[in-house]
């Protein structure tokens, strides 16, 4: 036992290194995202099926739930294999074949004719070299009578034997190799009826065995074309079942046919090929690396983050598995609306929250993915994939640009109206009972609406805690007046809050003009200076009276109070669980910017060797993204025109610019993504901002001298009245 627990150890101790490492962390996850999806795709987890075999007897009466149109494929495959073998095998012929046989042929003969001419040597002589000339071999009695002079023979020979051999190659098929011997056998027997001596039939037999070959070969390219385009001429042979259609009784054989209806209805209980798993397998490993390749190359920032990929595997594999468990539910009482459930599975659940959390353009392919899953989930389905393509797309464009917490809700709606469009159109095409087609469209298309935004909203806070990320809904919730932490800086720094209120103003029109953020920026100077709450009234936008209580203390400590506000902040926000992003803007607002004022204060105090200038800077970091340096200086714009006397356009512009020059030189916006176009726009945008607040106003008059005018011109008016009236 102990031997045993060592040995446990010894493994957890080597695999430690092993399982911590990033790249095995994950493609474990990878795998088992793989293996869940390709699960959920392939198995019926609650079979309701029929499960019939060839040669069963049925038991019950099996009606069709719908009207359906499918190809019997069996019997279009069986027709087409008729096609096919009706079509003749194809061969290319040579034609210097047939005449280069009968040239060898009569060469031959030739031969022995110059050899029974030769009257110089004796008969054995010429027998002994007919039998070196020829190619084949012959009898000795046969060489004997053929070495005697007989040129009518031979003429008679040469002109039956070529004969028969171009008739035999000039046919319509030719010689093929495959019939040579039986082609030689036919003309050898031909060749014995001609009339001949014995001699001369075995010399012609011998010449056609041994000169003759085939001149005709397959092609085995033009037959394959042909017979595809006889099968090609076979139209599929398609079956139509109505609903309420009777497919078996009870006691009736249950035959190929009868298994291929209820297949195409979808009422067969198959069991699972492993080529269907195979293929599923291979199919979701292709998507997958489509969305890794479509992250790498578009959004690099997701395809690093393995906690991002994390998240939209479970998205993807339980908006799945609710999809999966929708296919499960049967309406005995109705099985027409049992057949179309399907239309209530929420992929647009998936849309929103990707598009919510991650990024829209992610979120539209997540969806196209999901769809298609969805229709091989179905057995093909493709009314399903479509009908969830349709909604999944409104729902990422409905939340794609989100401005306040109802337009989820209003997602839904528009989520609902989408489907319930496509599932009509559907219907139409299916040839769906009108009445069946609007209820199941209103119905189910409202029910897919409603639970996709039900499930976007109810598992959207804790996605956003279990991942760190803050979505817009957030966002939205934390820039709401009633906020606890905005309450409190509304009644305990009022002049703080109203501050905070006009840089968000203009860090979100500055954020909208360079493409950064702007629902983070506004959020985040809604709480850059909630640290001021602890101590608001050593900030001047919060001193009511003309005392300012830094002039009874000394310029380091005033700074200490100033500079602290920021780590009282970051405190407040931990405490109240602000999201990492507001908290970064508020630890990095003031970068590590010098507070001039009391440093020159203190450099004015006497002692200037004695005083560092890094004791009168903010502890940092600098801004490290594109919001928050906007927001340092939105904020250091907003004080610094505040304190302007003469707000005129031309020294606000200097003003601006100038404070953007400083913190560029002093090296605040060195560690952010703020180009010097960007910096330029930005000023842009604060001046824009600016002009419709400080703008030059119409110079009343003065309203006493107004006064006095009127009531000297009443009195006049009275005295007429009375003098007209005496005079009556």
């Amino acid at each position: 036992m102990l031997n045993l627990a060592a040995l446990r150890s010894r493994v957890l101790q080597r695999l430690a290194p092993l399982l911590g490492q990033r790249k095995v962390r994950r493609g474990g996850a990878a795998m088992l995202f793989f293996l869940l999806i390709t699960l959920l795709i392939t198995i019926e987890f609650v079979p309701q099926r029929l499960n019939l075999k060839e040669g069963q007897v049925a038991t019950e009466d099996i009606q069709a739930p719908h009207s359906i149109t499918f190809e019997d494929k069996t019997k279009t495959e069986e027709l087409r294999r008729q096609a096919a073998s009706a079509v003749r095998d194809q061969y290319d012929r040579d034609p210097l074949v047939s005449g280069k046989v009968q040239q060898d042929i009569s060469a031959t003969i030739q031969g022995v004719r110059e050899v029974q001419s030769d009257d110089k040597v004796d008969e054995g002589t010429r027998a002994g070299r007919l039998g070196e000339m020829l190619p084949f071999a012959l009898s000795r009695e046969t060489l004997v009578a053929l070495s005697r002079p007989a040129p009518r023979s031979l003429e008679q020979l040469e002109r039956v034997v070529n004969g028969l051999v171009a008739q035999a190659m000039d046919s319509e098929q030719g010689i093929t190799p495959d019939k040579l011997e039986s082609t030689k056998a036919g003309l050898v027997e031909q060749v014995t009826r001609l009339g001949l001596t014995r001699p001369y039939q075995e010399l012609g037999q011998g010449l056609i065995r041994y000169y003759l070959r085939p001149n005709s070969f397959f092609n085995a390219e033009k037959t394959r074309l042909l017979k595809e385009a006889a099968m090609d001429t076979v139209p599929p042979q398609m079956v139509t079942i109505r609903q309420n259609e009777i497919i078996l009784r009870p006691g009736d054989v249950v035959t190929k046919e009868h298994l291929a209806k209820l297949e195409a209805l979808g009422l067969t209980q198959r069991a699972l090929p492993w080529k269907v798993v195979l293929g599923s397998a291979l199919l979701v490993a292709l998507l997958m690396v489509v969305v890794l390749l479509y992250l790498y190359q578009q959004n690099r920032e997701i395809y690093q983050h393995a906690g991002h990929l994390y998240l939209l595997g479970i998205i993807v594999v339980v908006v799945l598995a609710v999809s999966k468990a929708m296919t499960a539910i049967n309406i005995p009482q109705w099985p027409e609306l049992g057949n179309l459930v399907g239309y209530m599975m929420p992929v647009a659940a998936a849309g929103m929250l990707v598009a919510i959390l991650l990024d829209p353009r992610l979120a539209m392919l997540v969806v196209a993915v999901i769809s298609f899953l969805v229709t091989l989930m179905t057995n093909g389905q493709v009314r399903f994939g479509l009908v969830a393509l349709v909604g999944g797309f409104v729902g990422v464009y409905s939340v794609s640009r989100l401005s306040q917490r109802g337009d989820l809700v209003r997602a839904g709606f528009y989520t609902s109206a989408a489907s319930a469009v496509a599932i009509l159109i559907m219907g139409l095409l299916g040839d769906i009972p009108y009445g069946l087609m609007i209820a199941s469209g209103l119905g189910f298309g409202m029910i897919n609406g409603l639970l996709s935004s039900i499930l976007t909203i109810g598992s959207l806070p804790y996605l956003e805690s279990t991942f760190g990320i803050t979505s817009a809904v957030h966002l939205l919730e934390l820039s709401h007046p009633s906020n606890p932490l905005l309450r409190r800086l509304l009644t305990e720094a009022p002049g703080t809050y109203h501050h905070s209120i006009m840089v968000a103003n203009l860090a979100e029109a500055a954020a909208e003009a360079v493409g950064a953020e702007s629902l983070l920026v506004r959020v985040g100077a809604f709480y850059h200076d909630i640290g001021k709450i602890k101590r608001p009234y050593f900030f001047i936008e919060n001193q009511m009276s003309a005392e300012n209580p830094h002039d009874k203390i000394a310029p380091s400590l005033s700074t200490l109070i100033l500079t602290s506000h920021v780590k009282d902040g970051v405190e407040l926000a931990r405490e109240y669980k602000l999201p990492r992003s507001i908290m970064d803007i508020i630890e990095q607002h003031h970068g590590t910017g010098l507070c001039s004022f009391f440093y020159h204060k203190a450099l004015e105090n006497g002692h200037p060797e004695n005083i560092s200038e890094d004791e009168f800077r903010y502890e940092g970091p600098k801004p490290q993204t594109r919001e928050a340096a906007i927001v340092m200086l939105a904020d250091s714009v907003e004080a610094a025109v505040r304190s302007l006397q003469n707000r005129v356009p031309g020294r606000v512009e200097a003003m601006v610019r100038k404070i953007i020059r400083d913190k560029l030189m002093d090296g605040q916006l060195d560690e952010c993504e703020l180009t010097f176009k960007d910096l330029d726009t930005i000023a842009s945008a604060f001046m824009q901002f600016l002009s419709g607040i400080f703008h030059t106003r119409i110079e009343y008059p003065d309203l006493s001298r107004e006064m006095e005018r009127r009531r000297t011109k009443g009195a006049g008016t009275r005295k007429q009245l009375a003098r007209r009236s005496a005079g009556g």
